[in-house]
């Protein structure tokens, strides 16, 4: 009786990669963009806090 062959799953690709956190450098008007970029999930933060108490 013939076994089927086994073939084990594919190895996930464990290649380094940039993480874009640290390629960008820290700087006065990178932190403003970010800060103005979340405006709308802070006031939606703010929003469910205040439906919660």
């Amino acid at each position: 009786m013939d076994l089927p062959a086994y073939e084990p799953p594919a190895e996930p690709d464990r290649t380094p990669r940039d993480n874009p956190l640290f390629t960008e450098t820290a700087t006065v008007d990178a932190c403003a963009r970010d800060y103005e970029a979340a405006a709308r999930v802070r006031a939606e933060i703010d929003k469910q806090q205040k439906r919660t108490r």
